[in-house]
């Protein structure tokens, strides 16, 4: 567990001893909030300590509900809220090189282990807890997860203190604490490292398209023989996932800009000010989630439509091949006519016993084979498809 204290250009972190003693110590810096990070094996570890701690700090415990929904982790991403706090629960989207596993050792959410595209596979997603009261931000995320760490060492080097919890002499003037700067309060953090973890999948966009647009040319190449179709068809269901997972989001953030517009407005300007940053971040974070969800829908529509195409291109083959058949048929038809009237038991046929009867016969023959090419040509009915 990683605690940090705010205060306005100052960042520090709380040495992590013995945590029930550590929670029991907290003070809530003036002016300044805290950010509690955990995993949720040590939110089930610290339950009681972490409630007496938000007690002292907000006169507020966390709901039973709510504290069930922080330890799930096959819980979608969703948005509630209380008279004394808020909670997102965001699912995030990021590339990993390992799954991530559930206490019960299941992983979450992933493809199988054969087929699809490698960039498919390693795309794992897990929620995030998120609670805000007014000058506490509690985190709960999934062991491993890389994000909070790279964020709180960003949040610490922009404050100029370094990892080891010391402030630098001189610290950042006031406009560090802005949009690139220290948060200003716990909802513009929580918005910012929503935001990071979306922009996470949205790098992999160029990576994703790359791989799903080999197969289409896969698909559609008339010289190769696809059969891969297990691994396509955990793609596509893996696609398919990633769309319920961007509409979760993107309800769930739309609830939390609702949630928003109904705080109460304060007169100090400052305080304005910091209201209007944060719709303006939480529609950011919406429109960022759109642009994904867009791309995975289109993502989605492709593979569809390479499919069909593919399957519209086997067909049309197949009608080939059976057109070139037919017509080759019909040209040897009236041929086996004639080898079939000169191959009947009579005695007397016209040309059967002249010295030149079978290359005449043969003649006609070919003749009658010539004119049913050409004029089989002339129809179309041989023509080439063109490249």
């Amino acid at each position: 567990m990683r605690i940090f204290s705010i205060n306005g250009s100052r960042v520090t972190e709380t040495p992590s001893g013995e945590l029930p003693e550590v929670l029991t110590g907290l003070l809530l810096p003036e002016p300044g909030y805290l950010w509690l990070s955990c995993t949720r094996a040590e939110l089930e570890h610290l339950q009681m300590s972490l409630q007496a701690a938000l007690q002292t700090l907000c006169k507020q415990e966390l709901l039973d509900l709510h504290l069930s929904d922080l330890l799930n982790a096959q819980l979608p991403s969703r948005f509630d809220f209380t008279s004394q706090y808020d909670l997102l629960v965001f699912r995030g989207l990021a590339a990993t090189s390992a799954p991530s596993e559930t206490p019960a050792g299941q992983p979450l959410n992933h493809l199988p282990a054969r087929g699809g595209p490698p960039i498919l596979r390693r795309i794992e997603t897990s929620p995030v807890g998120f609670v805000v009261f007014d000058r506490v931000l509690l985190t709960v995320h999934p062991t491993g997860h890389s994000l909070r760490d790279a964020y709180a060492t960003r949040l610490l080097a922009a404050s100029g203190s370094d990892v080891h919890n010391t402030v630098a002499p001189g610290t950042p003037d006031s406009r560090s604490t802005g949009a690139r700067g220290i948060p200003a309060n716990p909802a513009d953090l929580m918005l910012r490292i929503v935001n990071q973890m979306v922009d996470g999948y949205l790098a992999l966009r160029r990576e994703l398209s790359q791989q799903l647009d080999h197969w289409q040319a896969e698909l559609l190449n008339p010289r190769s023989r696809f059969n891969n179709w297990n691994a396509l068809l955990g793609a596509r269901l893996s696609l398919h996932h990633l769309d319920e997972i961007c509409e979760d989001q993107r309800a769930a953030v739309q609830d939390w800009i609702e949630a928003l517009k109904t705080w109460p407005e304060t007169e100090a300007q400052l305080n304005q000010h910091q209201h209007d940053l944060l719709q303006v971040r939480s529609r950011d974070v919406l429109e960022h989630i759109e642009r994904v969800l867009r791309h995975v829908q289109r993502l989605e529509q492709n593979a569809e439509t390479t499919v069909q195409m593919h399957f519209n291109a086997q067909s049309h083959r197949t009608n080939e091949i059976m057109r070139t058949l037919t017509v080759l048929t019909a040209i040897f038809l009236p041929l086996n006519l004639i080898a079939g009237i000169f191959g009947m038991n009579f005695d007397f046929i016209p040309l059967l016993h002249r010295s030149n009867g079978f290359w005449l016969t043969v003649l006609a023959m070919g003749l009658t084979a010539a004119g049913l090419v050409v004029f089989f040509w002339r129809k179309r009915y041989l023509e080439r498809s063109a490249r």
